[in-house]
């Protein structure tokens, strides 16, 4: 198998390279047969054209699956089966078929439904083997104890080897999930030693320094000191669990805003949304929490509260300024300042939630942020 095929298909490689060397030696047996029962054959030229093209279909097919299997390469597989099952009609006595003879297949016809099994799973195994066993039967024009035998099997092992590949690509899933945030636990480990041995006692030693000297220098270690407890949070903080392909956490997202002026709560296990819409309500945030600086000031604490609705999430930011006067955010909107509007609501309207502002001077303010959650899988 390639190299340059995911985990999910490494995986896979035994049972491509087992299928291989089973058609290899059908070939062979179906061969045989055709050697054994030459003489009875009413056209032996087609039989002999049969099994030459069902040779030099065995030899690239074999070389297709194990370099890169494809559902087309599949298609095309049950395409030649059915082609070369239906062959029989022309090889054959209408006698030899009604005493039972093979098809000039035989057991290699079960090849392309094993193929379309690990290629799309178990559905797509017995679907193919229905179609294969179908063509067998209207060839021998009936369905007695030896077709429906035959068609058993031929189905119960389709079945069978299209799960184990669902579950081997599944277990692969996984497996690589999990060495990434083994990889990610061990590059975070080495960032917080680097940063733990240098610009954390850098940063502790300037605000110790600022404080003591006073002046302007107390301010300057006073941003110094928030920096360090920021950091020394973001790196004290369990590292975000990986997510499903194009997901992301919007409980870690918002905890990242969390400093020693914003407070960020939420539940304790991950809410995963699709990552477009987990960065549409981090930017919407952001900015209510910048209105919060612009209006309220630099120092001003802001509270950010997220909740899982079960079927929907919710993110309030809420601070305890002297508040929005009634008919502020419309006069703004009707002027043409549209910082509210595009930054705020126009991202939750397109998302399709609702962006809510409650306030009243004197009483701070409040922002709700609503979202209809779709989860993975959704």
């Amino acid at each position: 198998m390639s190299t340059g095929l995911d985990l999910a298909e490494q995986v896979l490689a035994p049972l491509w390279r087992g299928l291989a060397g089973y058609r290899v030696l059908a070939f062979g047996y179906a061969c045989a047969l055709a050697v054994v029962g030459w003489p009875s054959y009413q056209r032996p030229e087609v039989a002999a054209g049969v099994l030459v093209v069902v040779g030099a279909w065995t030899a690239y097919t074999t070389v297709g699956y194990l370099r890169d299997p494809g559902r087309r390469l599949v298609a095309a597989d049950l395409v030649v089966t059915v082609a070369a099952v239906a062959a029989t009609v022309v090889a054959e006595t209408p006698q030899r078929i009604a005493a039972g003879a093979p098809v000039l297949t035989s057991v290699w016809s079960a090849g392309s439904p094993i193929a379309a099994a690990l290629t799309a799973g178990p559905v797509a195994g017995v679907l193919a083997a229905l179609v294969v066993q179908g063509a067998v039967l209207a060839v021998r024009g009936g369905l007695g104890p030896d077709e429906l035998r035959d068609l058993l099997l031929l189905v119960a092992s389709a079945a069978a080897v299209g799960y184990a590949g669902t579950v081997l690509r599944r277990s692969a899933a996984e497996l690589r999930t999990a060495i990434e945030l083994r990889a990610a636990l061990a590059e975070r480990e080495r960032l917080a030693r680097t940063i733990h041995d240098g610009v954390l006692q850098v940063l502790a030693q300037v605000h110790r320094r600022g404080r003591a000297a006073g002046g302007p220098a107390a301010e300057l270690g006073e941003l110094a000191g928030e920096q360090e407890l920021a950091l020394r949070t973001l790196i004290s903080t369990a590292p975000p669990v990986a997510q499903p392909a194009g997901h992301a956490d919007l409980a870690a997202a918002l905890t990242a805003l969390a400093s020693p002026t914003v407070t960020v709560s939420g539940p304790g296990q991950p809410v995963v949304l699709p990552r477009h819409e987990v960065d549409e309500l981090v930017a919407a945030v952001r900015a209510a929490l910048a209105n919060v600086v612009v209006h309220v000031g630099p120092g001003a604490p802001a509270w950010v509260l997220l909740e899982d609705l079960g079927d929907r999430v919710a993110v309030s930011v809420r601070d305890d300024g002297p508040g929005i006067p009634a008919g502020r955010l419309a006069a703004a909107e009707a002027d043409g300042r549209l910082g509210v509007v595009s930054s705020i609501r126009g991202r939750l309207a397109e998302l399709g939630g609702t962006a809510v502002c409650e306030s009243a001077p004197g009483h701070g303010t409040e922002w709700t942020f609503g979202l209809v959650l779709r989860r993975p899988g959704d």
